[in-house]
Parts: C-alpha cells; structure tokens; sequence
C-alpha cells in the first residue's frame, strides 16, 4: 500500500468506529508513521488496539480536550480520555513558545488512553530545535526486578535532539524488556518468545507468548530498568497528579482496553542556556555522533530513517491476515 492509502484506510476505520474528524486524523498520523518507519508493532497492528479500546468505551470519541496553565512554564492539557494524540496536538503549540521564551518548559497531557508509541511526538518537538524528554505509565503488565506480579507498566522513555540540515536523534524504549506490541505479534503469527521477555501467572519463565501476556513481563537490564521504570511511575504519575499503571489497570475494570493516564513531557530550548554558541554546540553533538558511527554502531532511529525513506518511494507491505483483520473492522461497524 502507499502511505497515503496506508492514511486513508486509518481514518476510515477510525471515523467508522465513532471517532471524530480530528480526533481520528491525529491517530492515523501516528499509525502511518509507525509503519512507514517499519515499526510494525506500532503500525496498521494498532488499528486493531485502537477499535478495541473504542468499542469497550474506553476512549471519549468526541473529547474536548482543554489547557490549563498552572505555573509560567508550564501547560496541562486535560484530554477528556481521548487518544493522546489529540491532546499532544491541541498542547504542542504552547509548549514551543514556553520553552523558548522560558528556556524550559513542561507539559502534561492528562486523562488521555495511550496506544502507541512516544517517538513520533519528541521527533516533532525535535524538529522544532528543542530537547525533548517524554514519558508515560502504561496498564499494569511488567514485574519489578527480583519480582515475578506486575507493578509497572512497560513505561517508556523518549529523547529527542535536534540536527539541523537533517532528521533529528531520537531513542525511544519500553523499560521491560520489549515492548508489549512485539509478544502481541508473536502470539499472533504462533511464535514462541524468548523466556527472558516475561513469566506466566505462576511466576514461571516461560517462552509462550500468551503466557506471558497473562502473567508478567520482564523490565530489560535488571534492576537498571526496574529503576527506571519506578521513575516513571513517579514523575507521570503521582508528580503530574494522573495515574499509577496499576491504577490504570483497575480503571479499564477488566474491558482490555488502553492504557489510562497521563504522559509528561519536557521541553529545552538550548538558546536558554548557550545564548548566541548553539551553532556551535550542536557541531560539537555532531562530532559525537560521527564518532559513533565511524566505528559502525548505529544511531538510535537511524533504523527507522532508512525504513521511512525507503516506504515514501515503494509505500509498506501489510501481512494479508492483518490487513483482512483490519477490513473486518469495517463489516463490524
């Protein structure tokens, strides 16, 4: 399919489910670009995620997402339970003027459902010449390191950094051990997963992929990524006054639907600090990443970037049982 067939098929199924025209616009964005990005398990997959949390009500169809100023730098943005993208793109605009008047600013996206990635949003921030930090709780699903029941989410931190004259550096990750979409994929193309992904309910590792969908997840990297995923519990959690992800999940009261919650996200302007010499210290972030990469290791995105340029010229390839899953969404409604 072409992205642009990719787009309209998106909306399709999302005004069909119920949501509204902007609603539904700001989510196809999101789905197009993770699957021009080769990002398949944010891709046309979420479409299936999206019409589910739709249909058990979890999501607003209609929301009217409003802002809220609580201090000078900062921005909430109450988004009605609808899709986070809706939110993102009503708060964004302020965000960029705080941040480059103030030098830093933050915003909180609050009672919003949360489905895909966090990558597409730093990545826009970054275009806009800002630093950008997000992060987001989830339902839920991953054990803490030395545990085997849920506590956290799969709670994800994004990074982007500007590069003028190019795309921007961004890394974007679950703290488990891989993202909850990619064992969704696997239970679905009857794969097994590797045992270090997750436990069944009896706390047993285990290489079924459902099993682990039904029991917990791992955080990746021990109690590294068990620290860092407490972190974000805390600070778009309690911090931004949203919830927890085992909150979240007594929310969605068993529907399987979205995670529930919120999302904070931090804005630098690098003026604020260096005044007139951000020219050249981005030329010395340059450096850094040329040496990097003169020794063969990869940037985080350069993936994606070469999936992105390769997808504008042939478009994407959609598995057939996906894409007639897809269409079976329409016969539904």
């Amino acid at each position: 399919m072409s992205l642009a067939e990719l787009r309209a098929l998106a909306i399709r199924v999302l005004r069909a489910a119920g949501l509204a025209g902007d609603h539904a616009d700001a989510v196809a964005e999101t789905i197009v670009a993770g699957e021009r990005d080769g990002c398949a398990s944010h891709g046309a997959y979420r479409l299936l995620v999206a019409v589910n949390s739709i249909r058990k009500g979890i999501v607003s169809p209609d929301p009217t997402p409003r802002i809220e100023e609580p201090a000078p730098a900062l921005i909430r943005v109450r988004g009605d339970f609808g899709f986070a993208q809706l939110a993102f793109a009503l708060g964004r605009p302020r965000l960029v003027t705080k941040a480059r008047r103030y030098g830093i600013a933050a915003m909180a996206l609050n009672d919003v459902v949360h489905f895909a990635a966090l990558w597409p949003e730093v990545e826009a921030l970054a275009e806009d010449g800002l630093v950008v930090l997000a992060l987001t709780p989830s339902h839920a699903w991953v054990a803490p390191a030395g545990g085997t029941r849920p506590v956290f989410g799969t709670n994800p931190i994004a990074f982007g950094w500007p590069r003028p004259g190019r795309e921007p550096f961004v890394f974007d990750f679950a703290t488990s051990a891989v993202a909850r979409g990619e064992i969704e994929l696997h239970r679905r193309a009857g794969k097994s997963v590797p045992e270090s992904w997750g436990f069944d309910s009896q706390g047993r590792p285990t290489s079924d992929a459902e099993a682990v969908l039904n029991g917990a997840m791992r955080t990746f990297g021990g109690h590294k990524g068990s620290a860092l995923a407490a972190m974000v519990e805390l600070m778009a959690g309690p911090l931004i006054g949203d919830l927890t992800s085992r909150q979240s999940l007594e929310a969605d009261q068993a529907r399987g639907g979205s995670p529930i919650g919120g999302e904070l996200i931090i804005a630098i302007d690098p003026a604020g600090f260096l005044g007139g010499s951000v020219a050249g210290a981005l030329i010395e972030a340059e450096a850094m990443f040329e040496a990097i990469e003169v020794q063969g290791a990869r940037l985080p995105s350069s993936r994606r970037y070469a999936a992105r340029a390769r997808s504008l010229k042939e478009g994407v390839v959609i598995p057939a049982a996906l894409h007639a899953d897809i269409e079976k969404l329409l016969e539904a409604e």
